[in-house]
């Protein structure tokens, strides 16, 4: 999900400090106090690993798994002699008992995106034997929350291995450590990729097949880190999946001067205008066709018309935007008012704007009460605010309850500390991990790749997908590797039931494929 603990004890005082505090005591006339005082200063110093692990049984596929669950934090240190602490990784790892020879049971390595976010949707939504349950008529639902068995979790086929970033989660850097050191493109993949490669080598995981599964700003991390460990462990992944894509920033990014999103998010907007009946009735009366006339009016004649920017005739630019108001259920007067670019943020304010309502940008099936009528942006995005509330709170539950790990710090959900987030690599361009997954595929040709798009996505829409996987400058025969499947709901298609029971099915498929089953 592109969004936007335990913490770390307070520093106890140095052995330096303790000297100044009992004056000129000779080493041989210290008290045994202030000697055990510093042995436990020590001790406070040096970072340990703290892990749960807890067993459990749950019904996936028709079938009874039992499973242990390892929860609690690694120390990751850097590489010199004294192997100083860097940072404390808090996961939570589901593998199957019972396997006696790991060289046959996948693991798969997984985390959410923001930059900022912790892994809680990927794992209380989609993956893990429980998950979160919402409405399927995309309301909200009201407190307090539960978890349900997922009979659709990913455990029958894989081990799940879910990763909090660094300042995530309860993910932390170590005392004294600057957090800037993590929070960046090429930080964060090291990071994380320091962290997998400490996790299979510790859990004797190198015979076993490797995936990598991100959502949104975790699929570029996906695609950063197939590359990554690659050069750095000599670690190939059998597949990578990814969830709601985003891997060119230039498709996503609403600038003067890049016209690639207007193009892109249009077939969404027509989606989302299907959806809550805003279309003409022809257009209304087939999705599937409606989104394909949709999206060779974007890629031909719309683009050509932004392409010519101001010498567009009049005759044409009211031509085009009789035909966006036709394709998005917007007004004609707004779209030539708007230059024939609609920003996603009017989209989703103005497009039920009679009845005082916004759409969601992570799922645009949600619906809520707009805050400021007069203004034509959108104030606020009713999917996440109906999806963030329940997901944290049964986390929260199930942390403490199921799996022992009781914390009285904030779990960091979502969090804006990451920022500023470094993209210096990137500087003067859109961030994008375009050559590194080309690279990648040609020098691993047996990596597969698992695409999922949800139609109703306003934060990656499914157009802009495509557009970078066209142009990954692939040939025919690596082309192959990549499937793309589609959903009928948004960034996290999971929380709509059927799409979730589809995810399963097409992922077993995947994985079959990709381990030679």
């Amino acid at each position: 999900m592109m969004f936007p603990t335990a913490g770390l004890a307070a520093q106890s005082l140095t052995i330096t400090a303790l000297l100044l505090l009992v004056g000129n005591i000779r080493a041989d006339e210290k008290p045994a106090a202030d000697a055990a005082a510093e042995t436990k200063t020590a001790a406070e110093d040096k970072p340990v690993d703290n892990l749960t692990v807890t067993k459990h049984q749950a019904e996936i596929g028709g079938n009874t798994i039992d499973y242990s669950v390892t929860a609690g934090t690694l120390v990751m240190r850097t590489d010199e002699a004294k192997s100083k602490a860097k940072a404390s990784i808090f996961f939570i790892a589901y593998t199957r008992n019972g396997v006696k020879d790991l060289g046959q049971r996948p693991v798969t390595f997984c985390f959410n995106g923001g930059p900022g976010s912790s892994s809680v949707w990927l794992h209380l939504g989609m993956l893990a034997p429980w998950r979160v349950p919402m409405n399927e008529d995309a309301t909200a639902t009201a407190p307090p929350y539960r978890l349900v068995p997922n009979t659709e979790s990913m455990l029958d086929k894989t081990d799940l291995v879910f990763i909090d970033p660094v300042s995530t989660g309860y993910s932390r850097p170590a005392a004294g450590e600057d957090k800037q050191q993590f929070h960046g493109y090429d930080e964060d993949i090291q990071s994380v990729g320091q962290f997998i490669h400490l996790y299979t080598t510790r859990y004797n995981r190198w015979q076993s097949s490797r995936f990598l599964l991100g959502e949104s700003y975790g699929t570029l991390r996906a695609a950063g880190l197939s590359g990554h460990l690659l050069t750095r462990y000599n670690m190939e992944v059998n597949g990578i999946i990814l969830i709601s894509s985003t891997l060119d920033f230039a498709t996503l990014t609403f600038t003067e001067n890049n016209d690639l999103p207007y193009i892109l998010f249009l077939p969404t907007y027509t989606a989302t205008a299907w959806y809550h009946k805003r279309l003409a009735a022809d257009l209304q009366r087939d999705f599937k066709k409606t989104l394909a006339d949709v999206g060779q009016f974007a890629t031909t004649e719309y683009a050509a018309a932004l392409f010519k920017g101001d010498a567009l005739s009049d005759a044409q630019r009211q031509l085009i935007a009789q035909k966006l108001a036709r394709y998005t259920g917007l007004s004609p007067e707004m779209i030539e008012r708007s230059n024939l670019r609609i920003h996603i943020s009017k989209f989703t304010k103005n497009l039920l704007f009679e009845n005082r309502k916004t759409v969601g940008r992570f799922d645009s099936r949600y619906v809520g009460v707009t805050r400021d009528p007069g203004s034509e942006w959108s104030d606020y995005d009713p999917s996440a605010a109906a999806i963030f509330a329940p997901f944290t709170a049964t986390l929260y539950h199930y942390l403490h309850n199921d799996l022992k790990i009781q914390r009285d710090v904030p779990y960091e959900i979502l969090t804006h500390n990451v920022n500023p987030w470094n993209y210096k690599r990137f500087n003067n361009g859109y961030v994008n991990a375009l050559d590194t997954l080309n690279k990648t595929m040609t020098e691993n040709p047996h990596m597969k790749v698992f695409v999922a798009n949800g139609y109703y996505d306003l934060a990656t829409p499914y157009l802009a997908t495509e557009y970078t996987f066209d142009h990954l400058a692939l040939g025919a025969e690596l082309r192959k590797n990549v499937t793309m499947s589609y959903y009928d709901a948004g960034h996290m298609m999971y929380v709509h039931g059927p799409s979730l029971k589809k995810l399963k099915k097409d992922l077993t498929k995947f994985y079959d494929n990709a381990t030679g089953h």
